[in-house]
């Protein structure tokens, strides 16, 4: 498996997220990935699945140590206190030790980002994860968030796929020493519609989700694909075995457009980077 360095925080390539996967089906789906040999784990406190994956990574008779697990912080629990005791609740939940990272979900403008990043370093000091991080943070609140922080921050989860350029967040973030994982990387499955992709993907005998996937972690960017069927899952997992040439790259790069955008709940106060 291909990983990505972020600072001292190595991460697999490629991982599973699990949004909107609920009870037996977070179970099921985490066992299978598991399984197929995907060894990054992505959950969240939002997502009410956090027991139902560790109960997973338990049952798949994969070392913990072999998993690199990342679960999210609400934005209701980030003052000082209630930042620390929902890492640990998270922990509790998951039951399988401190989680590999910490994010924060998404970027509040109160209480200031000061306040909510020292409680996220503490909750590190106390072992309840071993790197820290953001999601849905633009360029100029991640580097508010990093100046705050003892510890580096390994990534910045958002959403990135051919439809939506982020070429502006990603150099802020190689510049700070950090990677960017791409949630949604799929475009919630209109690549597998798209006509260039399907040429470019078959090409190389591949499909055109698998594309996607692939001009993704040759950017050095991480992407956890979701799904429900095992069958995806295990498509999605082998873009190991081919390179996209340097024409291929830009071509899919181009695909990008102004409303390419698929999820936004960023507060008001904050801004988007600009394509």
């Amino acid at each position: 498996m291909l990983t990505i360095r972020s600072g001292d925080t190595q991460m697999p390539a490629l991982g599973f997220g699990t949004w909107q996967l609920a009870g037996s089906d977070a179970r099921r789906m985490v066992e299978a990935a598991l399984g197929i040999g995907y060894r990054h784990i992505d959950t969240a406190f939002i997502y009410e699945n956090e027991a139902e994956v560790g109960a997973a990574i338990r049952a798949s008779g994969v070392p913990r140590d072999q998993i690199f697990l990342t679960t999210k912080v609400w934005t209701k629990f980030f003052r000082e206190g209630d930042l620390q005791r929902a890492a640990r609740g998270s922990v509790d939940r998951l039951g399988v030790g401190p989680v590999d990272l910490l994010l924060l979900h998404w970027p509040k403008p109160n209480p200031p980002i000061e306040e909510t990043v020292r409680a996220l370093n503490d909750a590190r000091a106390q072992g309840l994860t071993r790197a820290i991080g953001l999601s849905n943070f633009p360029s100029a609140e991640f580097e508010r968030a990093a100046r705050a922080s003892d510890a580096p921050l390994a990534t910045n989860q958002v959403e990135y796929h051919p439809y939506l350029s982020q070429a502006a967040l990603l150099e802020t973030l190689r510049r700070g020493g950090a990677s960017l994982t791409a949630w949604s990387p799929l475009a919630q499955g209109k690549v597998a519609d798209d006509p260039m992709l399907r040429a470019i993907a078959e090409g190389h005998g591949k499909t055109p989700g698998q594309a996607a996937l692939r001009w993704l972690v040759q950017q050095g960017v991480i992407a956890i694909p979701r799904t429900a069927k095992e069958s995806r899952a295990r498509e999605n997992f082998e873009i190991f075995d081919f390179e996209l040439t340097a024409e291929e790259m830009a071509r899919i790069s181009g695909l990008a457009r102004p409303d390419g955008r698929l999820g936004d709940w960023l507060d008001p106060a904050f801004r988007w980077d600009a394509a």
